[in-house]
């Protein structure tokens, strides 16, 4: 397979239960921006959020479908274990105190990989880390409430829970051009060659638990970054060479997607980096408007009316350090 079809992440996707408070948590306390309101496609009663930098580069774009009152999900086999997020070394003690302050379950530090990680939960339980690193490169976003010395530059890695890691392995080094960087104890890291934050995978496995069960604060899906629809286009054909069912292509408004499940049962996506959230929006004002595809434009004043109004007020969340 050509080096260069799966770039790294392109963006995760997670379920909680209030719309509101998912914009609080994750524009308010972590500061990413909220760069597309829009609905879930296949339920057109449920906002599709999507947080991110400036512009929602591919690689630090974390969305979620929240589900009015939807029952809790439980973590297990076939599941995201953590979504983490780079952050800058210097940065662990204003992160600390951050979450002490809007009273944020997280845990002490700790060291993985010679990397200090915090492990902290949103409102709905959805697993979270912070992993510092000084080679991140990438520009921070804020909205005025984190200084950008600290604030979170994109994703870092994903965590995917299995019972085994073989299995993933092979669709992650065999399919998706990922190469096995490192382990500890029992955890296997892979991504692709010459990856920086953004693009790294730990495989975590466990024989004893149990499969998780899906609701909110557990994630829906991963997806890969690829960068045409032709590059996507070869991802699929690998992935049913390799015995896997991949979806038909998709129209997601701001990407293509294929979506197949791996071994292991966790759901992944191969999306495109095109058109990107500018695809119906300035820079200036991204998340501004409610966006609706074209298909569902005629409904606008109907859908309206069944989402609950949300608000944006980072400046409710600046830390008093």
């Amino acid at each position: 397979m050509a080096n260069g079809l799966i770039k790294g992440l392109h963006h995760v996707t997670a379920m909680a239960a209030n719309p509101q408070d998912n914009v609080n948590f994750y524009a308010g306390i972590l500061g990413l921006r909220l760069v597309k309101k829009t609905i879930n496609f296949d339920a057109p009663d449920v906002y599709h959020l999507y947080y991110g930098d400036e512009t929602g580069t591919p690689g630090s774009i974390m969305t979620f479908f929240p589900f009015r009152d939807m029952v809790p999900g439980s973590q297990g086999h076939g599941q995201t274990k953590a979504t983490t997020f780079s952050i800058p070394s210097k940065s662990v003690d204003y992160w600390i105190k951050r979450f002490e302050q809007f009273k944020v379950p997280f845990k002490a530090p700790k060291h993985r990989f010679n990397e200090t990680v915090i492990e902290f939960q949103d409102f709905d339980g959805l697993g979270l880390e912070l992993i510092t690193n000084d080679s991140d490169q990438r520009t921070p976003f804020s909205y005025g409430s984190i200084p950008l010395e600290y604030a979170i530059r994109g994703f870092y890695s994903v965590e995917l829970l299995e019972t085994k890691y073989e299995y993933t392995e092979s669709v992650l080094v065999d399919l998706l051009n990922h190469e096995f960087v490192a382990e500890e104890g029992n955890r296997r890291r892979y991504a692709p060659k010459d990856a920086q934050p953004g693009q790294i995978i730990d495989l975590v496995y466990d024989g004893q638990r149990t499969f998780g069960v899906g609701g909110s604060g557990t994630v829906h899906h991963i997806a890969f970054d690829t960068e045409t629809d032709d590059t996507q286009l070869e991802v699929r054909e690998r992935v049913i060479r390799g015995g896997l069912m991949p979806t038909q292509v998709l129209d997601r408004q701001y990407f293509h997607s294929i979506y197949f499940r791996e071994p292991g049962g966790v759901l992944f996506e191969v999306a495109t980096s095109p058109p990107g959230f500018t695809f119906d929006e300035s820079v200036e004002t991204l998340g501004t408007d409610l966006k609706l595809p074209s298909w569902e434009e005629h409904r606008r004043a109907y859908i309206e009316g069944l989402l609950e109004p949300i608000t944006l007020e980072p400046e409710q969340f600046t830390t008093a350090v």
